[in-house]
């Protein structure tokens, strides 16, 4: 998962950004509301973690532009405005969630993956391709039943491509979505996760269309028609 972090405090930015990426979800992190609103609406971000009291451009009206220039991804405000009108406007206004500071970085992330969850129309949090299951919040996979080690990289990986199975991501799309601004990796670091996850999961686990991307096979009994 791959967040976009709007927040002025250099000690709370700092804490998140370092703290979800302990739990395998990579944060870029932007301190004012004018460049928040030029990144969220032009990188492919999953979810948006919107402070409201921000220089340049206040968050509530962040999240109202984001909102009437039809960016659906979840928003979850972070803010200590802890008034019931400020929290029903910022409700009204599209925020999927709303959390007031102080918080816990679990029950952060938490409602991250559920705001997740509700725009993408799954009820069920674990995400499955054959033998596999991803269980997102309890960042446990398991084949057949047995519960399979994996690194963070690797686990963020795939459950990147199982939230699209069947469908193709080139190797620039998973590196834009896995990696944060200014990281810098081995130019086969993703040739290499793959390799780990096909050793550990088995072969078929991730196929590959030469020139076209990576993916995983569509399970076929959760369809719905």
């Amino acid at each position: 998962m791959r967040v976009l972090l709007v927040e002025d405090d250099p000690m709370i930015g700092e804490a998140v950004r370092v703290g979800l990426a302990r739990l395998g979800i990579t944060v870029d992190w932007v301190r004012d509301g004018e460049l928040g609103l030029q990144c969220a609406s032009s990188e492919p971000f999953d979810a948006v973690v919107l402070d409201l009291g921000l220089p340049r451009r206040d968050g509530m009206q962040v999240l109202r532009d984001l909102r009437s220039g039809g960016h659906l991804m979840p928003i979850l405000v972070v803010t200590a405005r802890d008034a019931l009108s400020d929290r029903v406007a910022g409700l009204d206004a599209g925020a999927d969630d709303y959390i007031l500071k102080p918080f816990e970085l679990d029950e952060l992330a938490a409602r991250l993956r559920s705001g997740l969850r509700s725009r993408s129309g799954r009820a069920d949090p674990v995400l499955r391709s054959g033998a596999l299951a991803l269980h997102p919040d309890s960042k446990i996979v398991t084949k057949a039943g047995a519960a399979v080690p994996l690194s963070a990289r690797e686990f963020a990986l795939l459950e990147l491509l199982m939230r699209r199975p069947g469908m193709p991501m080139s190797r620039a799309q998973l590196e834009e979505r896995l990696l944060g601004w200014g990281e810098e990796v081995a130019s086969n670091a993703l040739e290499v996760n793959i390799h780990n996850l096909r050793r550990k999961l088995g072969a078929d686990s991730i196929l590959n269309i030469r020139g076209v991307g990576y993916f995983v096979p569509r399970d076929e009994a959760t369809c719905t028609r």
